[in-house]
Parts: C-alpha cells; sequence; structure tokens
C-alpha cells in the first residue's frame, strides 16, 4: 500500500514540478486522511478495538509533530529563498528519505526496548525535555551555517551559487558542483531525524508493535507534501499551535516515565490528545479574531 501511494503520489500525479493548487493538495490531503481512517477500520475488524485505538492514538500523534515539521519546513524554505515551484521536488525526495529512516530507526528502537527495558524512561525524559523547550521558543531559529551535515557537504563539494533549475547537482569545467537546493534537501532530511528522535519515542509510549509504530508514521508523513501547500499560507495563524504540541509530548513523556508504577488505558491517552489539539486550535483561532478587532477597531 505504501509504495503503491508514492508511485501513484510521487510518480503520477507530480511528474512535472509545479506549484500545487489548493484545491489539489486539500484533495490528496483529505484522501490520504481518509485513507488512514478506513485502514484504522481494517485493524479494527482483524485485530481488534485495542489495536485499532493504539494506531488512532499513535496516528494523531505522528499527525501533530508532522504538522510541527512543516514550521521547520518552511523556515528552511524562506532561509533559501526556493522558488515556489522547487519546493515540491525538496519535499518528494524529502519524504521518501523520511520513509526509509523511520523504518530504520523504528526497528532500532523496537530492539532497544526489547533488549533494555529500562530505555523507556530515557525516551520518556526526552519527550518532556523537548517539550520544555518547545515552549520556550527553543525551536524557532534556523541556522544551517551551524549544521554539521550542511558543513561537511560545503567541505566536501562546491556548491553553485544559484538554483540550476530543479537539479541537485551539475557538472561544470571543473567537475560537479552541488546546487543550494542539495543543501536544502540535505537540511530537510536532517529536520526529519531530529523530528523522528521526539515522533518515535512518543508512539513507543502507545504500543510496542513495530507494525503499529511504522504504519502510524507512514501514514502521517505521505500526506505532508500535499498537508505543506494547505497550511503554509495558514501556519502563522495557529500561534497556539506549537504549545498544544508541547504539552503532547509532556504528556506522553510523563507516560513513559510512569509506565512501570501507572498504565493509562489508550482510550484515556487518545481523549487527552484530542482535547491538548482542540485547545489548541481553538485558542489559535480566537487569539486571531481578537487581532482582528484590535485592527479594526
Amino acid at each position: 500500500m505504501v509504495v503503491g501511494l508514492l508511485a501513484l503520489d510521487l510518480g503520477v500525479l507530480n511528474r512535472r514540478a509545479h506549484v500545487l493548487t489548493m484545491r489539489e493538495a486539500a484533495t490528496w490531503s483529505a484522501s490520504i486522511v481518509a485513507l488512514a481512517l478506513s485502514f484504522g477500520c481494517f485493524l479494527w475488524w482483524r485485530e481488534g478495538g485495542h489495536v485499532a485505538l493504539e494506531y488512532y492514538t499513535g496516528y494523531l500523534i505522528e499527525l501533530s509533530l508532522s504538522v510541527d515539521n512543516l514550521f521547520v519546513f518552511i523556515l528552511i524554505f524562506q532561509y533559501f529563498a526556493v522558488p515556489a515551484e522547487l519546493q515540491p521536488r525538496v519535499l518528494k525526495w524529502g519524504i521518501l528519505g523520511a520513509v526509509v529512516m523511520r523504518a530504520i530507526m523504528i526497528a532500532l528502537g523496537a530492539m532497544l526496548l526489547s533488549r533494555f527495558t529500562w530505555i523507556i524512561y530515557v525516551f520518556g525524559g526526552i519527550l518532556i525535555l523537548t517539550g520544555i523547550k518547545m515552549i520556550k521558543g527553543g525551536n524557532d531559529q534556523i541556522e544551517p551555517e551551524k549544521n554539521p551535515v550542511i558543513r561537511l557537504a560545503r567541505k566536501l563539494v562546491r556548491v553553485t551559487p544559484d538554483y540550476e533549475g530543479q537539479s541537485f547537482m551539475v557538472k561544470e569545467k571543473i567537475g560537479w558542483h552541488a546546487t543550494p537546493l542539495l543543501l536544502v534537501l540535505l537540511l530537510v532530511e536532517w529536520s526529519d531525524l531530529v523530528f523522528a528522535i521526539d515522533s518515535i519515542p512518543a508512539i513507543f509510549a502507545v504500543t510496542r508493535d513495530p507494525f503499529i509504530v511504522y504504519s502510524s508514521n507512514i501514514f502521517a508523513i505521505l500526506g505532508l507534501r500535499a498537508l505543506f501547500f494547505v497550511l503554509a499560507g495558514a501556519m502563522d495563524r495557529f500561534v497556539h499551535l506549537k504549545t498544544g504540541i508541547a504539552a503532547i509530548l509532556i504528556f506522553v513523556g510523563a507516560k513513559m516515565v510512569l509506565s512501570a508504577w501507572h498504565h493509562l488505558p489508550t482510550t484515556i491517552s487518545l481523549a487527552v490528545i484530542l482535547l491538548f489539539l482542540a485547545t489548541a486550535i481553538w485558542a489559535s483561532i480566537r487569539h486571531e479574531a481578537q487581532e482582528e478587532e484590535k485592527e479594526d477597531a
């Protein structure tokens, strides 16, 4: 299913580089969400309600963190002044890399948890610290010149001053040169790796089943490219969304740390996560309305 969706999205629907219209992006995003929800129904039928609830909870966590990742993508594109028509190409290869990267990290996470049960407390601590850092605004700065991957790339290969169409590499008289588009892709992949360090431990708080962990991850990131174009113009309106996501991370981290003494039912976890998201969205909408009232006054 994953291979088919990737082939449809990247190979058929978007063979040519272009800026997705709002209608195209919204249609594809809604289709992926509908398919993800349907997959949960399939799991309910085959494996029972408990497994399906674990999947839905994990999917909601991963989708929330993926939306937060979009903030970083926007900052990266703004920093490198990436033309709008080139952004889908970067997101395309970024998502392909994320699919492979998540599989590797989930396999490693499952192996660690099976051999070292105490690692669950490390994961929980990471989530709590990340949530606190988000509340303090520690994730709002993009500094590519300090990124180790970008610094290594600049040392290994020369970079052209301008974009060269859709090319990541171009051949010059003195050899191959990277274009700024390659640096953007590397930074996107790096940011996804950083977010995976948060998101994968978060879902292990819900389930230890690698299949549920991976399927919820994949459905969350498959529609990420289209979701980017749906939300890109409205990201600044959701001013409290980061706080809501940070609260989810702290909640999930606390659940992992306290798992040895108390097991919180999946239904309660799902309800709490929905409450945090709904509150953050409502607060953002209210904030925007108040700002508009001040401007009118």
